[in-house]
């Protein structure tokens, strides 16, 4: 039956000591510890143990070291992106900062290949994180018996033709959708402008707040939404924009295609990066590429820094900062000071893209062991909305 672990934890938390629930879920159930688990094939079975005609026998619980030992183990490494050190630099700032990242480039550049490459460089779950995911995929049925519990980072992503109803959640009995499921991990959009107007709007909200809520006849449920975007897209409908020898498609064209992209969605994306054309040289370079776990230990040292950082407050990375903590956490020297002011007037920038510039240059910073935000850290933040500009303007 789907949801056995978080009824079991309920159940805990609500001062009972024994549980009967299906053969099959105790493995999921016994994730949650603390409780006597009794696995029962059906209700004449229940009957006879609950009679004394049958013993009552608790059922064994698995090895939670074992699935300690198991965790964060990943089929792919970021050693297999060849070239590409914008983009590596990019994801490793998102991934800091838990920032939101746009990847706008032509087929083949590696936008999908560094994509799924995301959640290994992100900080590794423990078992507390990994029940609480793995809740909402027990609520979601999609738990097994062989696999109780969701030991790596989720990388859900969806088909551009997904339904509103499937990426947030819903149906006639509801159950999470796609953002909930990709909690704790990557909800990747390949192809953004091909998603219809109005799944994309859908994200606003979630992104926001880090939950969705559901409303059907039946009832209103809320669903956990804390999941960080990645996008990727061409720049024109051809894909070879700005090539001009070899893109075909004119303003017209070019300008709708960018257009499916809301301003208010954009405005929720901190780094926007493209991704070049990869060279012969960067296949065939001999070079070794960094791999995940050197990247993740820098990461994890920033996520460390910042959760020291927010202690007490109610976030726990620097892209989910509002107004108020930017102010109070992103505070500037006088040569910063007046760097910002000229891009500011510059660039012409909102309220929200200056925001989001020191945002960013917080995180890089981080990942600097830096107290203060450096120009430096200015400058590498700005290149990513001048690379927003170049396709969307302000």
């Amino acid at each position: 039956i789907p949801g056995v672990m978080a009824l079991t934890d309920q159940a805990r938390e609500s001062g009972f000591k024994r549980v009967f629930l299906p053969v099959e879920n105790v493995n999921e159930a016994s994730v949650i510890g603390g409780m006597e688990l009794y696995g029962i094939r059906d209700l004449r079975h229940l009957l006879e143990v609950l009679s004394g005609k049958l013993p009552m026998q608790a059922e064994s619980t698995i090895n939670m070291d074992e699935l300690q030992n198991s965790m964060n183990r990943y089929e792919v490494d970021f050693s297999e992106l060849s070239g590409q050190p914008l983009l590596r630099r990019a994801a490793e700032v998102a991934a800091a900062g838990k920032h939101n990242l746009l990847i706008v480039g032509p087929a083949g550049a590696g936008k999908t290949m560094l994509a799924k490459r995301m959640p290994t460089i992100m900080p590794g779950l423990d078992i507390a994180e990994s029940i609480e995911i793995s809740k909402i995929y027990s609520v979601s049925h999609l738990l097994t018996a062989k696999e109780p519990l969701i030991r790596i980072r989720p990388f859900r992503a969806p088909h551009h033709t997904v339904s509103v109803q499937a990426l947030t959640g819903g149906g006639r009995r509801p159950k999470p959708g796609e953002i909930s499921l990709a909690t704790g991990g990557i909800l990747f959009l390949d192809e953004l402008p091909e998603f219809s107007r109005a799944a994309l709007e859908t994200l606003r909200q979630p992104l926001e707040d880090r939950e969705v809520t559901v409303s059907r006849v039946e009832a209103t449920v809320t669903y956990p939404a804390n999941f960080q975007l990645v996008a990727a897209m061409n720049p024109c409908p051809c894909g070879h924009f700005p090539d001009l020898a070899r893109c075909r498609c004119t303003e017209g064209q070019i300008t709708r295609y960018l257009q499916k992209i809301s301003g208010p969605l954009l405005d929720r994306i901190d780094l926007c990066v493209e991704a070049s054309p990869v060279t012969y040289g960067d296949i065939r370079g001999g070079g070794e590429n960094e791999a995940s776990g050197a990247i993740r230990a820098r990461v994890e040292q920033a996520r460390e820094i910042q959760e020291e950082r927010f202690m007490e407050e109610n976030i726990r990375c620097n892209g989910e900062m509002a107004g108020r903590h930017i102010r109070k956490y992103c505070v500037l020297g006088k040569e910063e000071e007046t760097f910002m002011e000229e891009i500011f007037e510059k660039l012409a920038l909102s309220a929200r893209m200056h925001d989001r510039i020191l945002k960013v240059a917080r995180t890089t910073a981080d990942l600097a062991g830096a107290s203060e935000i450096r120009l430096s850290d200015l400058c590498e933040a700005v290149s990513y909305v001048k690379s927003r500009e170049k396709f969307w303007g302000n």
